[in-house]
């Protein structure tokens, strides 16, 4: 009887829901049947338990190590012809507000003055004229990044590229306490709203026209990749593996360091290939899950998909990824967003594979730390594509903790008179009131605490190695 009451408790909910929804002018009506479904999906408890004694580590067949893919072919004609079944869609709907930022963050200036954008843009032209293909961009805009991009590409008017833009879906807050949306209630500016995860690419793909448009045009696969992950690029070995072997979906997946622990993994389920979320593991096996040996592989939301195929699943309405609910709160009220994640829609697709890439290709810019390590002489920019400097011996990056007075990108850049060489740092810690001067060397672990109410200035060519500095004594 409980079960049928709980059944029935949400059902009214979901008709009240759909009757608020429908007078919601700002959003299409594919929007519209979205979010009902989702929340629909949600409120049925809808959620796969996992059965922790079912996972199973995933072969090498399943997550192919990067050294055992077929390599990319020497023919130029052949490269060309692979690359014409590309399309590069980068996932452009954050702000970059984190790093106190206005406007999309694949705008901040990464290197040598140029942003992700450029970046991503350049890439792509020096891939098209190389190789003489066609490969075209698209970039997934949040209502939030939409218009600034719009005026922000007319830039790249006279590249070699073909940019589409198309924005992902515009779901409603839900009110937590009655769960009706909250532009329903008055809410109308920006904060009544929010873009669903990146896991809508593929309805919006195919909401937007642009999946029929790349089909028509003989396209064949999709790389999708955040805008802000500078390792992000294009490589055809991969392109090559899945045209030859057919598989319709690859996870770029990677070494898990410490500094990974939370992110999601790939495991063998009951015969598919599935994505695990630290939001899926039981509390009792969280540190299991953490732990670098049982899980030794991380997400790095590269992903390549079979065009067809997401077309196939969409209009099936088969893509039901596991439901991220994320409370928030605005204006005092607080409210719920329910979220998916693309990687989540593996399980989904024939003959999905992850590819154990090296660290390289992810290399994402979330902070000022990430800025200095991409901005210092670790890396070079060559052709749009950022380079890692050979110098540096280790395979893994420098660790950098940087306090909140770095925390904003204009605050970041003021700190330094240049970029320190960092080529033999291993760790770098720096609190307080600390501005570095020209042609600093830091080597090693240094750590540098200004005393607050004291500013610390590290002088022009000082070689810090191995140092613990608390004061202007210790230089």
């Amino acid at each position: 009887m409980a079960a049928t009451a709980v059944a029935a408790a949400a059902d009214t909910k979901i008709e009240k829901l759909r009757e608020a929804v429908a007078k919601l002018d700002e959003i299409s009506e594919n929007e519209k049947a979205g979010f009902i479904s989702l929340v629909s999906r949600y409120l049925s408890g809808d959620a796969d338990q996992i059965e922790w004694s079912k996972i199973q580590t995933p072969t090498d067949e399943v997550v192919v190590p990067y050294d055992t893919l077929a390599p990319a072919p020497e023919d130029l004609d052949a490269t060309k012809a692979l690359l014409d079944k590309l399309v590069v869609l980068k996932l452009n709907g954050g702000l970059g507000t984190t790093m106190g930022c206005t406007g999309p963050k694949s705008v901040i200036e990464v290197r040598n003055g140029f942003t992700f954008l450029d970046l991503i843009v350049i890439q792509i032209e020096s891939l098209n004229k190389k190789y003489g293909c066609n490969v075209p961009l698209l970039l997934m805009n949040s209502f939030n990044t939409h218009d600034d991009t719009q005026k922000i590409v007319e830039k790249y008017s006279n590249s070699n590229i073909d940019i589409h833009i198309f924005n992902q879906s515009q779901y409603p807050r839900i009110v937590t306490e009655d769960f009706l949306p909250l532009p329903s209630k008055g809410q109308t500016g920006k904060d009544g709203w929010y873009p669903p995860g990146h896991g809508d690419v593929f309805p919006a793909l195919n909401n937007s026209g642009k999946l029929d448009t790349l089909l028509a045009q003989g396209k064949e696969y999709v790389f999708v990749a955040n805008a802000d992950n500078l390792g992000a690029v294009v490589d055809i070995k991969i392109l090559n593996h899945l045209i030859h072997n057919q598989n319709e979906y690859c996870m770029e997946v990677t070494p898990k360091t410490l500094a990974d622990v939370k992110g999601g993994t790939l495991i063998s389920y009951e015969g598919r290939v599935q994505l695990l979320e630290i939001a899926q593991v039981p509390d009792e096996h969280v540190n299991e899950f953490k732990s670098i040996e049982k899980f030794k592989i991380f997400n790095t939301n590269n992903l390549w998909v079979n065009l067809k195929a997401v077309k196939r699943l969409v209009e099936a309405d088969k893509l039901k990824m596991e439901i991220i609910p994320n409370p928030k709160e605005v204006d005092g009220v607080k409210v719920l967003q329910l979220e998916t994640a693309a990687g989540a829609a593996i399980r989904f697709f024939e003959k999905a594979i992850g590819a154990n890439v090296p660290r390289s290709r992810f290399l994402p810019v979330k902070a000022t730390s990430d800025l200095l390590l991409v901005q210092s002489d670790l890396y070079t920019l060559v052709d749009g594509y950022v380079i890692r400097n050979p110098a540096r011996v280790k395979p893994s990056n420098p660790s950098i903790e940087l306090g909140p007075e770095f925390k904003k990108v204009a605050n970041f850049l003021a700190r330094f008179k240049s970029i320190p060489s960092i080529v033999e740092l291993d760790s770098l810690k720096v609190s307080g009131d600390v501005l570095f001067g020209s042609g600093v060397i830091l080597k090693g672990k240094v750590t540098i605490t200004a005393k607050p109410g004291v500013k610390l200035e590290i002088p022009d060519g000082a070689v810090l190695e191995n140092k613990d500095i608390n004061g202007p004594e210790d230089l």
